[in-house]
């Protein structure tokens, strides 16, 4: 699944990264927790969270993890924004909650670990 994909079928804004809409997505993971994050999310993933400070894009870029969901209608700061453009990490904002964001990506075809 590719981001544009994903911006699709959550019906996403893009706030960044309108060139990474091409790259493949291979897992995703749903957390505020960023503990959870760097336990459990692999490389080349997207991560759906409510969560909007810089911590979140640190994570995701010690995680290799390419895309970012903001959801519920939530958007970041700008400086978050830029620190996620610094970092080649592309972020969406749904106005979707968590729980239905990760069911449509599952029911899609989007797994929560690597195969």
């Amino acid at each position: 699944m590719t981001i544009n994909d994903i911006k699709n079928l959550l019906d996403a804004k893009v706030l960044s990264g309108e060139e990474l809409l091409g790259s493949e997505v291979h897992t995703a993971c749903g957390s505020d927790m960023m503990s959870d994050v760097l336990a459990f999310v692999k490389d080349q993933a997207v991560l759906l969270t409510g969560l909007m400070n810089p911590q979140v894009i640190r994570t995701a870029e010690m995680m290799d993890i390419i895309c970012i969901v903001f959801v519920r209608g939530k958007t970041p700061d700008e400086s978050v924004i830029s620190l996620a453009e610094e970092m080649n990490i592309a972020i969406l904002s749904t106005d979707l909650r968590m729980f239905e964001a990760c069911g449509i990506l599952y029911t899609n075809g989007l797994g929560g670990h690597a195969k």
